[in-house]
């Protein structure tokens, strides 16, 4: 079966790095900084929290002891420019929520960091349950300034049973409502999934994709569930109540998960790349390259591609197990 023409993308699905290079005409990276944010969903000596996030939070390497936002930005820019030969920057507020302070505060933190370097966009890491009108608004208020404006919305699954397992702390209808509140404001929203959450069946996990493919989400992070040192996941694995999904079903889901999402969906990862230091389970992770190679050898085995069965066919697709 062809591939039918008019998709948004050469090959078989909407790689994140050539929508990058579509969009701004050459390299591009992003550069994350933490803004010293917590969560809601923790407590205030830093306990709690969803059952697979340990103490740093999603907070990058690449920023090693660099204190404010501003030497964050610098630090992160040089490397991004040193090490891919950046052209273009996206600032990144990516560690716990960056939206859980107050509007003013969250303003202070986006243009400290905005100001060190001429920036192309904005992308902002945060929860559902951590959105109003008033902090969107302020998000919205970055476009005025001739920025690209994303949300990357935590969403994990769409299975509530499954999100009060992990203490996620928000339901579906939470996501649900963060996604339209910000789709009316103009701003993308980019989901995270992880596959292989404690209880779940394929059936749940290619339910959430549909869920995000009904939404017409604007992108996805996929990924495979890593377990850090310490987290309430940990203790259940030492138990022996966790199975963790092998590479060769991850990237059976993936394609799965592909052929049901719209194909203008971006696709802005397929696999988690926790530092080994912190990473407890699986004691070997992914290889990124060697995975999205066999992504594409599968992909081309099958004769599939991104949004084939996008539609009508995605519930059944997705439940025929």
């Amino acid at each position: 079966m062809p591939i039918p023409p008019g998709l948004p993308y050469h090959g078989r699905w909407n790689r994140y790095s050539s929508w990058l290079r579509a969009r701004y005409g050459g390299p591009t990276a992003r550069v994350p900084v933490d803004g010293g944010f917590s969560c809601p969903n923790r407590r205030p000596d830093g306990s709690g929290g969803c059952s697979f996030c340990d103490s740093d939070g999603s907070r990058s390497p690449v920023l090693g002891s660099a204190g404010s936002v501003a030497e964050q930005a610098d630090q992160a820019a040089s490397f991004q420019r040193a090490r891919y030969g950046a052209e273009n920057l996206l600032l990144y507020f990516q560690a716990f929520t960056s939206t859980h302070a107050p509007p003013a505060r969250l303003r202070e933190l986006y243009d400290a960091a905005l100001a060190r370097a001429p920036f192309r966009g904005l992308i902002v890491a945060t929860r559902p349950d951590c959105l109003d009108s008033e902090k969107a608004g302020l998000l919205a208020s970055y476009r005025a300034r001739g920025l690209d404006v994303w949300v990357e919305l935590g969403l994990q699954s769409s299975n509530d049973a499954t999100l009060a397992r992990i203490r996620r702390g928000h339901g579906t209808a939470d996501f649900t409502a963060a996604r339209n509140l910000l789709r009316d404001l103009g701003i993308p929203v980019s989901a995270h999934v992880v596959f292989g959450l404690p209880g779940e069946s394929e059936a749940d996990m290619l339910g959430t994709v549909r869920y995000l493919a009904d939404l017409d989400i604007e992108g996805i992070k996929i990924h495979d569930l890593h377990i850090p040192f310490g987290c309430g996941l940990y203790r259940e694995a030492l138990e022996g109540e966790l199975v963790l999904l092998s590479p060769r079903r991850h990237r059976d889901l993936c394609v799965r998960a592909l052929e049901i999402l719209p194909p203008e969906t971006v696709i802005q990862r397929l696999s988690t790349d926790t530092p080994p230091e912190r990473r407890a389970l699986p004691r070997r992770a992914i290889e990124k390259a060697g995975f999205l190679r066999d992504l594409d050898a599968e992909l081309d085995r099958r004769d599939t591609w991104q949004g084939r069965l996008y539609g009508a066919g995605a519930a059944k697709a997705a439940t025929s197990i």
